[in-house]
């Protein structure tokens, strides 16, 4: 058994590494990149695991399809032609239901269960600071992400080469709201 089958290098990171980020900045992750982190060999009996999650997030009257979102991929097969493969989107809800009723002989399973648990909770207390502070204080919260995106926007242009950037944010502005340009 490799070091990795056993657990060993295994961190945040791994999970971290599989998450995406949606055109709405909702992050997801895909089934079946969980699936080969949670080192399970078998689509079929990962999707047991997953139909065991849903059945959770049933149970606990939360709507399923808000947290397992089908969707099928094209993957290329031997003879050079495509099929249909079905994937699950999953919400770190889905993802923490699925690591709870993985296979607890697994070292992988504990680390995602706490993985999920620790990142759920701190979005948790996020979410419910937020909705405690003040309107001002909102709006100052805001500015401040405001100015993180520009900043993080500014240092992506930069390094695609990007060299006037009045002229790259004027071309935003224009795009946001084309009607008042025209």
């Amino acid at each position: 058994m490799s070091e990795l089958e056993k657990g060993e290098n295994y961190n945040n990171e791994t999970f971290e590494d599989i998450k995406h980020i949606d055109e709405n900045e909702i992050e997801f992750w895909y089934a079946r990149e969980l699936q080969s982190v949670l080192n399970y060999k078998e689509w079929r009996k990962f999707e047991n695991v997953i139909n065991k999650a849903k059945e959770s997030c049933k149970n606990s009257d939360i709507n399923v399809f808000d947290h397992f979102v089908d969707v099928d991929k094209m993957v290329q097969i031997g003879s050079g032609a495509q099929r249909k493969q079905k994937d699950y989107k999953l919400t770190r809800y889905a993802c923490y239901l699925i690591a709870q009723n993985g296979d607890t002989r697994k070292k992988v399973i504990a680390l995602a269960q706490t993985y999920f648990a620790i990142q759920t909770r701190k979005q948790e207390i996020s979410e419910k600071e937020y909705s405690s502070l003040m309107e001002d204080e909102k709006r100052f919260y805001q500015r401040n992400l405001t100015r993180k995106g520009n900043y993080s926007l500014n240092q992506t242009a930069k390094n695609a080469g990007v060299k006037n950037f009045d002229k790259f944010h004027n071309s935003g502005y224009k795009g946001l709201y084309k009607e008042y340009f025209q």
